[in-house]
């Protein structure tokens, strides 16, 4: 380990890249960006026009508003997210964080991840029309590329 400096049982790497701002809590369990990091400095992003509308945040971990379009029951509708700090190797992980007025009513998954964007498919589960606009958190795990 050429790089690495001896701390006792284990090493340190210095080639950690903004390890400043990198959270690992072994109490808590917490992984992730600390407050103040410069990978979350844009949080948020609101759609124009329709559920299907692209949006841009260049951010490892922020939030989405979706427009509050009808979508059917049972149909789904996919959008682009632009983001400048995703790879084709990497996962975005996504949650609803508010505006589904049942729980389980919307599911939402990953349809593609490229260099510089992924895509974003929200599905009705419902058996009915929902109208709602949701605040969807996501977060992107970077993976080393091969």
């Amino acid at each position: 380990m050429a790089n690495s400096q001896a701390i006792g049982a284990a090493y340190l790497d210095q080639d950690i890249i903004d390890a400043n701002y990198s959270l690992v809590n072994s109490v808590t369990g917490q992984v992730g960006y600390t407050t103040g990091s410069p990978l979350i400095s844009v949080t948020s992003v609101t759609q124009i026009t329709s559920k299907a509308t692209g949006v841009t945040i260049n951010a490892a971990a922020g939030q989405i508003v979706t427009h509050n379009a009808a979508l059917a029951a049972g149909a789904e509708v996919a959008f682009v997210v632009t983001n400048n700090m995703v790879s084709g190797y990497d996962i975005p992980v996504l949650a609803v964080a508010s505006g589904g007025a049942t729980a389980g009513t919307y599911l939402l998954s990953v349809a593609a991840v490229a260099n510089g964007s992924f895509t974003v498919v929200i599905s009705n589960s419902s058996t009915g029309s929902l109208s709602e606009a949701l605040t969807l958190n996501f977060g992107i795990l970077h993976v080393a590329q091969l």
